[in-house]
């Protein structure tokens, strides 16, 4: 969306379904999921977003474009919960001023310092790209810091959380300059968004670029990722288009057509004439496990296969750094060319290395109303389980005098330790509304699904400066023994104790260590278990 032409403008239970062509196998039972409005309020909301603390996985920020009519304003919706999202509280308006030239159109993260990061466009005479910082977990905010004044879309922000990073706590945003050539630009901050670094062009295109979605691999490299477009209307997007860089930003390999695409650009006269798009979102592998640095793309795609004649999930992946891509492969299992609409993915992968892909989609209601369906792959992709998520469908429809068929762009996805946060928007209650429906992975089967992670140690915080929490799970009770390291293999700590059976949590107090790296070891029998903490 890009809210400063719209100014212009206007001055029941749920099954749990069985796999289709790509995975034989068969699900029983039903699951249901607990569909509510993290904010209930009169102020319309749409475009949507949602990210996780990297330091405290109970801690969770979203956003999306607030707008009211009479009188016309709009802002970037702030939204927190600190309880793993049991309960939320928040604002319908980002209060950093100047408030009365806020443009909508949010970009979030949390980085290592726990500070909130929110870019926005700006409503004239601030054209361009601006951020606020909070923190106080969004309480209150800093007045707007200019990142570009250049005319464009939205930007995409995501923040480096790998402590072994040469560029540990930096974060990044990336957006398409409306300009020619079109390119995809690129800046970024080292201090908690008080401060940007110049916008550079990722890339030179010989096509415009839309879109634009960045994130940050397991060693710190960026990754970026858009669309190619022709360059005269309808504006098809033709191909995707990647770039990487292993030195912050600083350079860039690119691959201007990492491969074809066929996105859905138009309206859908089956659901109210709502705009759509087909943009590429872009997600890594971060874990320790098998498919570690994977990365996977996926876009809304027809009449290119493996996409049919109607709007399908298409996910491409890289298993070498983005250097070459998969084949496409389908995400939704219904009926290829039956007709049944599926738009705006959104894709994140998990801490057991599952991609997990968002969408709307009717198979289960009529064509001018949605559902919405969480996709799980295990195995990087092959396979995929569905559920549908929402526990009951709506009929989408454009919100008058935002420009044709506008009813947001985007909807989100995160995860914790225990589950998964989708958000959508859902017009049910009368206007649009972020709703979710947290999936624990104990539900839809996640954990046990990929054994080589059943090893992995979570430790809250880490860094650290006095006391931290180290977390694991045990199948049944058994005796263990924790160790702790420095990074020359000096034992500083050991604790021993019986574990029960399900989540174990061990309090340590490093008061008395220096600052630096250590390692958690867990002995579990013959098992053994281990994990890089940081004393800060």
């Amino acid at each position: 969306m890009k809210i400063k032409n719209i100014l212009f403008t206007i001055l029941i239970i749920l099954p749990l379904l069985t796999c289709g062509q790509q995975n034989p196998e068969s699900h029983t039972g039903i699951e249901v999921f607990n569909n509510f409005r993290i904010y209930p309020s009169e102020v319309t909301q749409t475009e949507v977003f949602i990210v996780r603390s990297p330091m405290n996985p109970e801690l969770l920020f979203s956003s999306c474009n607030t707008l009211n009519f009479i009188p016309f304003f709009v802002s970037e919706g702030i939204y927190v919960s600190g309880d793993g999202g049991n309960s939320w509280q928040g604002n319908d308006t980002c209060i950093g001023d100047p408030i009365s030239f806020h443009g909508g159109d949010p970009g979030i993260a949390i980085d290592k310092n726990g500070s909130f990061i929110l870019t926005r466009l700006g409503r004239a005479p601030f054209t361009g790209l601006y951020s606020h910082y909070s923190d106080d977990k969004g309480q209150s905010w800093s007045n707007q810091q200019v990142i570009s004044t250049d005319d464009l879309e939205r930007a995409s922000v995501s923040t480096d959380a790998v402590p072994a990073s040469s560029y540990y706590g930096r974060t990044y945003a990336s957006w398409v300059k409306f300009a020619q050539p079109y390119p995809v630009m690129f800046s970024y901050t080292d201090d908690g968004a008080e401060s940007w670094s110049d916008p550079v062009p990722v890339n030179d295109p010989p096509n415009r670029s839309a879109g634009g979605d960045v994130t940050v691999g397991p060693d710190g490299e960026v990754y970026v990722c858009w669309a190619g477009v022709t360059s005269t209307s309808p504006f098809k997007e033709i191909y995707a288009g990647f770039a990487t860089s292993a030195d912050g930003g600083q350079n860039w390999q690119v691959l201007e057509n990492a491969f074809p695409m066929n996105g859905i650009t138009g309206i859908l006269p089956e659901k109210g004439n709502i705009r759509v798009n087909g943009l590429p979102l872009i997600a890594v592998d971060s874990t320790n496990a098998t498919r570690k640095g994977w990365i996977y793309i996926v876009t809304g795609q027809k009449d290119l296969p493996p996409a049919g004649n109607d709007p399908d999930i298409i996910l491409n992946r890289s298993t070498d750094g983005g250097q070459t891509w998969s084949e496409g492969i389908r995400v939704n299992q219904d009926a290829l060319n039956n007709g049944k609409i599926q738009y705006f993915p959104a894709v994140h992968v998990d801490k057991f290395g599952a991609v997990n892909v968002l969408f709307y989609d009717d198979r289960n209601t009529t064509s001018d109303s949605t559902g919405v369906f969480l996709a799980r792959s295990t195995d990087g992709g092959d396979t995929w389980k569905e559920y549908e998520i929402s526990d009951h469908n709506f009929k989408p429809n454009s919100i008058g005098g935002l420009g044709q068929g506008y009813q947001g762009d985007n909807i989100d996805l995160t995860s914790n330790d225990e589950k998964i946060f989708p958000v959508w928007m859902d017009n049910s209650s009368g206007i649009y509304q972020i709703w979710t429906a947290p999936v624990d992975f104990s539900v839809i089967g996640g954990v046990n699904d990929i054994s080589s992670t059943e090893t992995e140690i979570s430790v809250f915080p880490n860094p650290f400066s006095q006391e931290t929490s180290i977390r694991f799970n045990l199948s049944h009770p058994s005796e263990i023994q924790l160790r702790i390291f420095n990074i020359n293999g000096v034992e500083e700590a050991k604790i021993e104790m019986k574990g029960k059976a399900g989540k174990n949590h061990i309090k340590w107090d490093g008061n008395e260590l220096s600052s630096g790296i250590y390692f958690v070891q867990i002995l579990i029998g013959k098992q053994n278990l281990t994990g890089k903490i940081i004393k800060i």
